[in-house]
């Protein structure tokens, strides 16, 4: 089967872009090098009319919860604007955000060397 159709199915570019948004932010963790390659293929073939990725692809490299979710929401594209909808709440609800644990671990870093928790008055003491 193949998924150069899906980018016609969507009602406009607002649900194209939000359902985009939700596969990059929900389903692509870089903590699985192949699988987010994947899902990154296929957010990329959600706009494309040639072939970015194919079915197989999906199947042979995407764990089976993702996976399922993903093959739901080719089916609600190819089915109506309604289904893409219901597919997206689901989604919202099901699928937490990515992390991105190497950016928030060098955000949380002291930023003077040698400096604690310790060093920082509570706000009692103030």
């Amino acid at each position: 089967m193949t998924l150069t159709d899906l980018s016609n199915g969507f009602r406009d570019e607002d649900q194209q872009r939000y359902v985009q948004a939700v596969i990059h932010s929900r389903f692509a963790d870089d903590r699985d090098q192949q699988e987010c390659r994947y899902l990154m293929r296929f957010w990329w073939q959600l706009r494309m009319t040639y072939q970015e990725v194919s079915v197989e692809e999906l199947r042979l490299n995407v764990g089976s919860r993702k996976l399922e979710s993903v093959m739901e929401l080719i089916d609600a594209i190819r089915s109506s604007h309604d289904e893409i909808d219901a597919w997206l709440a689901s989604a919202v609800r099901t699928f937490p955000v990515v992390l991105d644990r190497g950016f928030r671990g060098a955000s949380t870093a002291p930023a003077v060397t040698g400096a604690s928790s310790d060093d920082v008055p509570d706000s009692a003491d103030v």
